[in-house]
């Protein structure tokens, strides 16, 4: 191998510094006849790395848990966390173990590596449909521009895996500046460890917010004020998943990033018709994690986390303080994400609530979708293509109002709509707009077709997986407000088939 492609580890990477209480040494657990089903050469690029490395049998056996490590110690972290509301204890990293830190400061885990000491009874694995979903949705979001983790490569094997049914092992190799989550802080607060408690903020503030050092807000608290950073953070992610129709499905505090990313894809699910309340979580039977109460969950998963850090705040009242930013900064980042999505500006300082662009075509039109079951990533494609072939603000809404029911409800939005979109200048809109909204997300259906031939089962057959389409998708994921014209059927109606798809946390 031309050593000069593979990546270069740091002997002693920022987390691993922290010492044996923050996780535990151990090699990842090698796989049958690993074989290749998709890589990222754009996450290569991204993290600095050639990606010809990715063609060669050494990156092969490397990501797919085969090969020693030369120079740096995988390892598995320990953290706790809240898992649908309720205080869980320990968890960890169950089947990830991460290889390292880059000499560019990303972290590598591969997901499905094998049992770890934090598995908890499991067998550390990840499957073949799973893995797929969450390499896919990895790279999607961050073609999106949604923070997110990323996805290096997906790698397979024939070894046997116990789910609800039998399937077929896969590691995807993930990467991100780091992993800590939320549940790692609440670990070291729960054991009263707050000398671990307060080496692992200082890392992440030295780190990933420096300036948290040295800002004058909230009594010049570096750690207050790092809790109010991850909570606006926090905040603008939220605002993202919201506009572009994400649902996680298990916000959990220990599937909370520190840095606000997007993490661990497990029954995450893209919206199809416009349904505030849409539960994707099979296993979630409150319906804890709906999307309509996505903010409030981010909120309360903050606030768990500024009682983890209230022993190194010191002041229950600046604890209090910093969180109360997310209630101002997620709303007013989420009210920028839609306007843009019809190619408005911000409403002007001093505009009153109740006349504001949001209140007044926002919202309407949010409860226009859910009242009439629109598609929700359709509705504002074809918004767009009305505004693009429109001719001083004359725009045939005629695409729009066929796949809405109530269309007097509609014409009295469009009405509205036009006045203010004569406000502002159309060409600037229609660019806002084809920027704002993506032809092209990962649907579930989507993934259930190439998952499909992965495993070989087209049509009720039974034959040689084909992963090809794997990286067909990706293709098209990754430049979501491109026409694709070969792929136009992947941005047009659902199947009727895809209401029947179940995702839950079994994978």
């Amino acid at each position: 191998m031309n050593e000069s492609l593979a990546p270069q580890w740091r002997k002693l990477g920022h987390f691993e510094a922290l010492g044996p209480a923050f996780f535990t040494y151990l090699q990842p657990t090698p796989v049958p006849a690993a074989h290749w089903i998709a890589t990222s050469a754009s996450t290569a690029q991204w993290m600095g790395l050639n990606p010809e490395w990715l063609q060669t049998s050494d990156a092969l056996q490397m990501l797919s848990g085969n090969a020693a490590t030369d120079g740096h110690k995988p390892l598995a972290s320990v953290y706790s966390g809240h898992q649908f509301g309720v205080w869980a204890g320990q968890l960890g990293d169950g089947r990830a173990i991460m290889l390292g830190e880059t000499e560019q400061g990303f972290e590598v885990q591969l997901k499905g590596a094998g049992r770890t000491p934090y598995s908890r009874g499991g067998d550390g694995r990840a499957v073949l449909r799973s893995s797929i979903r969450e390499f896919l949705c990895s790279e999607a979001m961050a073609a999106l521009g949604i923070p997110t983790t990323r996805a290096l490569a997906l790698t397979g094997s024939p070894l046997s895996v116990a789910r609800e049914t039998m399937e077929t092992a896969a590691i995807v190799t993930r990467v991100a500046p780091s992993f800590v989550r939320f549940g790692h802080f609440e670990h070291f607060a729960a054991r009263d460890m707050k000398s671990e408690l307060k080496a692992l903020a200082d890392m992440v503030i030295d780190q990933h917010y420096p300036e948290c050092r040295t800002a004058a807000a909230l009594e010049g608290n570096a750690y207050a004020n790092f809790l109010q950073a991850v909570s606006e953070r926090t905040a603008r992610l939220l605002a993202q998943w919201q506009a572009v129709g994400f649902c996680h499905g298990v916000m959990n505090t220990d599937n909370m990033s520190i840095l606000g990313l997007t993490i661990d894809y497990g029954p995450f699910q893209f919206l199809d018709a416009f349904d505030p309340g849409h539960i994707c979580n099979h296993s979630d039977n409150q319906g804890r994690y709906a999307f309509n109460r996505q903010p409030q969950v981010a909120y309360w998963n903050l606030y768990c986390l500024g009682q983890a850090l209230l022993p190194l705040i010191g002041d229950e009242e600046l604890t209090i303080a910093a969180l109360e930013s997310y209630k101002t900064v997620f709303p007013a980042a989420y009210a920028t994400q839609m306007l843009r999505k019809l190619g408005l500006p911000d409403d002007a300082a001093g505009t009153a609530p109740e006349q504001s662009r949001f209140a007044l075509l926002v919202n309407p039109l949010l409860q226009l979708l859910a009242d009439n079951k629109v598609d929700y990533t359709i509705f504002f494609t074809r918004l767009t293509q009305a505004v693009q072939q429109a001719h001083n603000a004359n725009i045939n809404f005629e695409p729009l109002r066929d796949i809405i029911l109530d269309r007097a409800a509609f014409d009295a939005w469009a009405l509205t709509y036009s006045e203010h979109l004569t406000q502002t200048d159309q060409r600037l809109a229609a660019d806002l707009m084809q920027k704002s909204n993506p032809r092209f997300v990962l649907r579930n259906h989507l993934g259930e077709t190439v998952i499909r031939a992965a495993q070989g089962k087209v049509q009720g057959q039974e034959q040689g997986g084909d992963f090809a389409p794997v990286q067909q998708l990706l293709a098209v994921l990754q430049a979501p407000y491109d026409s694709h014209p070969a792929h136009a059927d992947w941005a047009d109606f659902p199947p009727d088939w895809a209401t029947s798809i179940e995702i839950s946390c079994s994978s």
